[in-house]
């Protein structure tokens, strides 16, 4: 106490010395601040100063003026204890508080002192106490405001002073009062009357300034207690929607405030009403607090709401105002661009740490992407947000994100167009995004499913163009990958991405070209048309226009040599390829934009360019495979590219010349030689009799090709150029490719050779066939291909001519081919071993050698097997074509073939053919402009006598021979080129074998292409259905409704009857295609459904809802006149396929299944009047039942009344007939049907939706009643086993027995639990019916092991196991249900399918005989109303067959 004393003194001295001057100063100041009120009364305000600077002293603060920190001498927590004693035990209390604030507020009154006290207090240094005091100290008001009965009077005296220094701004110091003062007040102990604060610090944000209230707002939650946070945030919330500036304040206030959720929801709610509003620079905020204020309840509705509202489209400008504002754009514009992007960039940010920390958030977000179920609804954000999630680490995110870009994609709703716009207006932000961009887009360029694929070739585009050059390293180096995998829809995109980088940004992938060389050294996993492509882009980069990859050149160069020299036919074809895709880049033709002229191309180039040429003939010559493929590579160059008018001459000149030097010879010649068959003219549509046309010279170049191959195997030495009848056809498509370039699409210059001959044999020598010798015959087959070949090379090149005398000379070509090819087949039946020569030269010709032993041999023909066999040629055909064949001097003798044709007509029927199926690869390609003929109607001509007086009139049909022939080759194109389903990859270790041979034209064209020329060919392909049809209506008419009368023509109804179903495979291929479904080519769907409308309807201006019901009216009509099953079967195909393209597939169900029933109900007999029957068939009917029971209604009415009624029918009937109703279910087909109806039963229980407690009891009876339709179903089919006890009935038994009672297990026995008690017996009728199933099944099981049979016992380890799981639960059920007394469990014998006990099985082991006595220690007490529930079968099963391993359970399908 004495030193405290001594203390206290010496502070008064040195206090005592500055009253005055402080007194004085505070005075001035106050004057000076308060002009024109009067000033307090000198003495009191004395007093009051007195009194506050005696109890600061007293407790330990020195108070400093001017400048200098106030000292304190104690710790903060001993000045405010004895602050408060002082006060408490001052006589005056509590008035002496008054005289303290009084003191207080006088005391700052002066700005310097005011700040003094609002800054820190500084420790006071003396040799005494000063090491005691901690180095930090709050200031003198904050440590007052600690001081519970001064805070409330502090804390007003604070808020009375802020509003003077609300306008001063920032001291010199940078210091801001207002928010000094507001500090004051943050983090208090204890706030005393918390409610009272708020209120005045909400008074103050109403008149402050925007910077003070920002600093109050963001201060609320430091400074109040929780009780006040509620009606805090209240306030707070309807100043937001009275003012957007303080948004960011107070979201930040409200995120730290605790909410109740209801209030929680209500200020989001608020919240998201302003956030059209809100300044773009506050948008990150409210975004981050929107998704930060979720809850699990609610994220998917706040999610999607914010989804809806946030428009980042309006973020950035439009294109034309970018590209305006780019040329006049001063630094303002830019920096208000740059914020705009940076916003975008924060409010993602928030967004991703959303989705990244919640789970919920996540989900929420792909939830509301995936519920978009319109294009134009679907946002920018959309796919940011996609790439957000698949950039988080987690798994399930990164999976989710793909799988709705995938189905947005492959449904069309998420476009090009926006993924353009997002690239385009977001670039920078895309580009945080790039690896998960690369990855995705990796992903859908693998996927199988062709939908997706140009999307990811598209994104791949795009970061190509937008990104930097790291990213465009990285996008090349991805796209050389997928060119390297080997996997042919992955290597094509990727190819073709390239190629068009490379048209796009030459400069910038010259960079980068380096990286495609590369794919130099994995062309032996490339096709041709790949190596083309690979060629094509290589070329480009290093000898196109500008040359910016000029440093490739000579690795080129060295490739192309090495290639074009090895002996290796494959490398070989890969030189030839490589040479002639460079020769198109050097020497391409370049126009000069804004020149008068065009400059010719460099002499030097001009050089480079024909010493390539002149290396890649020299190098090809000695092989007639290698001459042929350049000549065909050629071709494709002249086709698809612009070659300089030098380059183009001179190519065309040299083809000219040595087509006519090799293969044309003058008719005046004549022909000498020895050959295996007398030499004749043949097949001459010109009639002039002149000695100066010409023919080609087939025979003798065939002949002189064998002696040369002879003579080549005997000699070593390397053979010089040869001539070889390989090379005609290609040599010709080269020269009229050649003819039309030169001569704009005029082929007269080499129109004779549609007319002339061809020197070939008589083919009346095919009759003698096995009168020759093996290498007469194969010399034989020889000539035919090459014929018929070079028959489609010359319709190829002559079918666009508009003259009616050459398209009469090519339906001419049409018959003769079709002629041709019985011949050959019968050639070819009794050749065996025979491999015919290469047509299509860019395959690997090693296939050839291993087709001897696949080409398969036809036995004698049978009608009914439902394959279609290409008998003679029709009537009309043979005779037109004999008919305009005018005889010359050396064909006089082909007259009497006609009367040998009809001579043996009879015999032609029975003799043996071949399929020419297998042979496809070795006839030439026919281009898609060949199918232009099929729009050919009825074409007739004039041949004028020397009077020019009409002699003779000739019409030329396009007869059924010749339509089939052009049909067969239409649907191999459109099943080629149109994928209707995603494809399934090959396995790994599997052999693929070459698809794509026999399409090398058709792979060059894109599959929208080839969809729009089909469409173009609909009306009339539409025209032939309607003849069809009407041929069929007549027949049936003319013979009383069969088809098989005695006036029946058999081979032209076969033939008919193919075009029929021919044509309705092309439109069921055609409109099966993917693409449909493709925003782009819904104008081509809307187009092609328009074709069949109009047939029905006329012409007018249709919805697709429409078009799509007229179409399918249109196709309906078929349905009467129907000449086989799998003609019927293609019809229901078709309809089923147009109906899928409208809105509304259900809509159609009823009237499909209606007309598949008719089928199905028809008798179905072939021309020869014998009943359809065989694989085939089987096969259409299986198809054609799945229709009809997938379209019903009810499918499980439909199976009873087939099981109920039509198989009762059968067995009623004869053996060899069928069902009365059902002419199609015999005992033949039975099986068919019985696997349908046993499959289809199946599904639809497992379509029968799952029971819940929740139930009502209208539901729970519905549900009810359905599984017992069922399971009466299940029964009657298990029964007809006893009757049909085939193998492969009891295998389908076996195999859907399981996965039915697997069903009932999983789906109806829940409902058995809740249903129980309410509906007892009808469970209980239930359960005794499916107990006689089970039984049955359980025979058979016995049945399948004593017969040890493989195939039916690899399904009974699985089946006991359900059996068995089948018993338990049915005791689970009634426990649940306390009934566990009516269970009982017994022995069951082993029995055999009729029922009959298996005596063997007592005596074969003894672990039976202990299961059996370890089971009659079971209850066998039997109750009442559920004594048959007890399934008796399975304990048998649990003890009796032993335990069932896990390995053995297994499902073995068929």
């Amino acid at each position: 106490m004495m030193r405290k004393k001594r203390r206290s003194c010496v502070e008064t001295v040195v206090e005592g010395a500055n009253t005055t001057t402080t007194t004085n100063s505070t005075t001035k100041a106050k004057k000076s601040r308060t002009t024109g009120r009067p000033p307090k009364e000198s003495v009191s305000d004395d007093t009051n100063q007195s009194v506050f600077t005696k109890f600061l002293r007293e407790a330990g603060v020195t108070v400093k003026r001017g400048a200098t920190s106030n000292e304190i001498a104690v710790d903060q927590v001993v000045f405010q204890k004895r602050i408060e004693q002082q006060l408490r035990k001052n006589p005056n209390y509590p008035g002496i508080i008054q005289e303290f604030i009084t003191g207080l507020e006088s005391h700052i009154e002066d700005p310097e002192n005011f700040r003094n006290c609002l800054l820190p207090c500084v420790p006071q240094l003396s040799d005494g106490d000063g090491s005691s005091v901690s180095s930090f100290q709050e200031s003198l008001l904050r440590m007052l405001l600690g001081i519970e009965i001064l805070q409330t009077s502090t804390i007003n005296t604070l808020l009375e002073k802020l509003p003077e220094f609300m306008l001063d701004g920032a001291g010199d110091a940078g210091i801001s009062v207002p928010r000094i003062i507001i500090n004051q007040l943050k983090w208090l102990d204890r706030v005393v009357d918390s409610k009272e604060l708020a209120a005045k610090l909400m008074e103050l944000v109403s008149v402050a300034p925007v910077d003070v209230q920002r600093d109050i707002i963001t201060s609320l939650p430091e400074i109040l207690e929780d009780s006040q946070h509620n009606d805090i945030a209240r306030e707070l919330n309807s100043l937001l929607q009275t003012n957007t500036q303080l948004t960011v304040p107070i979201l930040d206030a409200l995120s730290s405030l605790n909410l109740s959720s209801s209030l929680l929801t209500e200020v989001r709610g608020a919240v998201m009403t302003t956030l059209a509003a809100v300044q773009l620079e506050d948008l990150p905020v409210v975004v981050k607090f929107i998704l930060h204020s979720v809850s699990v309840l609610d994220a998917y509705e706040v999610v999607n709401n914010l989804r809806k509202k946030l428009e980042l489209e309006q973020c950035v400008l439009p294109p034309a105002l970018q590209l305006s504002q780019s040329r006049t754009r001063s630094d303002g514009a830019a920096a208000a661009a740059s914020t705009a992007g940076s916003s975008v960039a924060l409010i993602l940010d928030g967004i991703k740490s959303a989705v990244r920390f919640q789970k919920t958030i996540s989900e929420a977000w792909l939830k509301a992407i995936d519920s978009v179920d319109e294009s134009e609804n679907h946002k920018v954000i959309d796919l940011l947000v996609l790439f957000i999630l698949h950039s988080t680490n987690a798994n399930q995110s990164r999976r989710g994100a793909e799988r709705v870009l995938k189905s947005k994609v492959r449904t069309g709703l998420i476009q090009e167009a926006l993924l353009q716009k997002t690239f385009r207006d977001h670039s920078q932000v895309m580009r945080g995004y790039f690896p998960s961009i690369l990855a995705v887009a990796q992903c859908l360029l693998r996927s199988p499913d062709p939908c997706v694929v140009p999307f990811g070739g598209h994104m791949y585009q795009l970061s190509f163009i937008e990104f930097d050059s790291y990213c465009q390293q990285e996008v090349v180096g991805s796209l050389v990958t997928h060119v390297c995998s080997g996997v042919g829809g992955e290597v094509d995109m990727a190819l073709e991405l390239l190629c068009g980088l490379v048209t796009e940004k030459p400069s910038e992938m010259a960079l980068y070209a380096v990286f495609v060389k590369g794919i130099l050294d994995y062309m032996d996993n490339l096709t041709p048309q790949q190596i083309r492509r690979l060629f094509h882009l290589l070329s480009r980069l290093a000898f196109g226009q500008q040359q910016q990859g000029a440093h490739i050149q000579d690795d080129m160069h060295i490739v192309i040599r090495k290639q074009l020299s090895s002996m290796v036919p494959k490398y070989k074809r890969i030189g030839i390829i490589g040479a002639v895709m460079i020769v198109g880049s050097m020497g391409a033709f370049q126009p000069k934009v804004k020149e008068v002229k065009d400059q010719p191309l460099p002499q030097e180039t001009f050089r480079q360019v024909t010493a390539l040429l002149e290396l890649v003939r020299s190098s090809s010559d000695s092989s007639p495979e290698a001459a042929a493929l350049y000549y065909d590579e050629l071709a494709n160059l002249i086709l698809s590219s612009t070659l300089d008018p030098q380059v183009q001459e001179n190519i065309a000149k040299s083809v000219l010349d040595d087509f006519q030097d090799d293969f044309v010879v003058d008719l005046g010649k004549e022909i000498t030689g020895s050959f295996p068959f007398p030499a004749r003219l043949m097949y001459n549509l010109d009639e002039e009799e002149s000695q100066e046309g010409i023919a080609i010279n087939l025979l003798p170049l065939l002949a002189k090709d064998i002696q040369n191959n002879r003579e080549q195997l005997s000699q070593t030495k390397r053979a010089n150029k040869r001539v070889s009848p390989l090379c005609l056809s290609p040599f010709f498509r080269l020269l009229r490719l050649c003819e039309e370039k030169q001569h704009h699409g005029d082929l007269e210059e080499i129109d004779a050779l549609l007319g002339c001959p061809l020197v070939i044999t008589g083919l009346d020598v095919v009759e003698k066939i096995n009168s020759l010798s093996k290498a007469e015959r194969e010399f034989l087959c020889n000539l035919l291909f090459f014929t018929i070949n070079w028959f489609r090379e010359v319709i190829n090149a002559f079918c666009r001519l508009k003259e009616t005398e050459m398209k009469m000379k090519v339906m001419t070509r049409l018959q003769n081919i079709t002629y041709l090819q019985t011949l050959l087949e019968r050639a070819l039946a009794g050749t065996s071993g025979y491999v015919p020569p290469v047509a299509n030269f860019d395959g690997e010709t090693s296939d050839a050698a291993t087709f001897a032993s696949t080409a398969p041999v036809n036995k004698a023909k049978k009608d009914g097997t439902g394959k279609k066999k290409r008998k003679a040629p029709s009537k009309s055909s043979s005779e037109n074509s004999s008919l305009l064949e005018e005889p010359t001097e050396a064909n006089e003798t082909q007259q009497p073939e006609k009367e040998k044709e009809k001579e043996k007509e009879k015999e032609k029927e029975t003799w043996q053919g071949v399929s020419l199926v297998s042979y496809r690869q070795f006839f030439r390609e026919l281009d898609m402009e060949v199918l232009s003929v099929l729009q050919c109607g009825l074409l007739s001509r004039s041949l004028l006598d020397s009077e020019l007086q009409t002699k003779v009139q000739e019409e030329v049909l396009l007869g059924p021979a010749e339509l089939v022939f052009l049909l067969e080759d239409m649907l191999r194109k459109v099943e080629f080129s149109l994928t209707s389903a995603p494809v399934k990859r090959a396995p790994f270790f599997k052999t693929r074998t070459d698809k794509s041979v026999g399409f090398s034209h058709l792979q060059q064209r894109s599959a929208k292409d080839i969809a729009a020329c089909c469409v173009e060919l609909l009306p009339a392909l539409c025209s032939h259905l309607e003849n069809c049809h009407n041929h069929f209506q007549t027949l049936l008419s003319e013979n009383n409704g069969v088809v098989d009368g005695p006036a029946t023509d058999v081979q032209e109804q076969q033939l008919m009857s193919s075009c029929y179903q021919l044509l309705l495979q092309v439109l069921n291929t055609t409109f099966s295609w993917s693409g449909f479904s493709l925003p782009g080519q819904r104008g081509l769907l809307k187009k092609a459904l328009g074709v069949l409308a109009e047939r029905l309807k006329g012409r007018s201006e249709l919805t697709l809802e429409q078009l799509v019901k007229h179409s399918f009216e249109y196709l309906l009509n078929f349905g009467s006149t129907m000449p086989s099953l799998s003609t019927a079967l293609c019809l229901s195909q078709l309809l089923s396929t147009v109906s899928e393209k409208g809105g509304n597939p259900a809509a159609y169900r009823e009237q499909t299944a209606s007309l598949a029933k008719r089928f199905l109900s028809q008798d179905w007999v072939t021309a020869s009047g014998e009943k359809e029957r065989g694989n085939k068939f089987n096969e259409a009917l299986h198809t054609l039942l799945r229709i009809y029971l997938d379209n019903v209604d009810d499918v499980l009415k439909a199976v009873e009344e087939i099981a109920g009624e039509r198989i009762p029918e059968l067995l009623n009937a004869p053996k060899n007939e069928s069902s009365p109703t059902w002419p199609t279910l015999n005992r033949q087909t039975f099986l068919v049907f019985y696997k349908v109806m046993m499959a289809e039963l199946e599904k639809a229980v497992r379509k029968i939706p799952a029971s819940k407690i929740s139930d009502n009891a209208e539901a729970q009876s519905e549900k009810l009643l359905t599984w017992n339709l069922a399971v009466r179903d299940f029964h009657v089919l298990v029964n007809l086993v006893k009757v049909f006890d085939s193998r492969p009935v009891l295998n389908v038994c076996l195999k859907y027995g399981r996965l039915f009672l697997e069903s009932f297990l999983k789906l109806g026995m829940p409902l058995l639990d809740y249903s129980f008690k309410r509906h007892k017996e009808d469970v209980q009728s239930l359960l005794k019916t499916f107990q006689l199933s089970t039984r049955q099944l359980h025979h058979m099981c016995g049945y399948s092991k004593i017969h040890q049979d493989t195939s039916l016992t690899n399904h009974v380890p699985a089946l006991k196991k359900s059996l068995e799981l089948f018993v338990y639960r049915v005791k689970a059920t009634l426990t649940l249900n306390n009934c566990q007394e009516a269970f009982w469990i017994g022995n069951l014998k082993n029995r055999n399918l009729k029922g009959e006990e298996i005596l063997s099985q007592r005596s074969q082991g003894s672990d039976e005989e202990e299961g059996e006595e370890e089971h009659s220690l079971l209850p066998q007490e039997k109750s009442e109303d559920e004594g048959q529930e007890s399934d008796s079968e399975e304990p048998k099963m649990i003890n009796g067959e032993g335990n069932v391993a896990e390995e053995d359970i297994t499902d073995d399908s068929e």
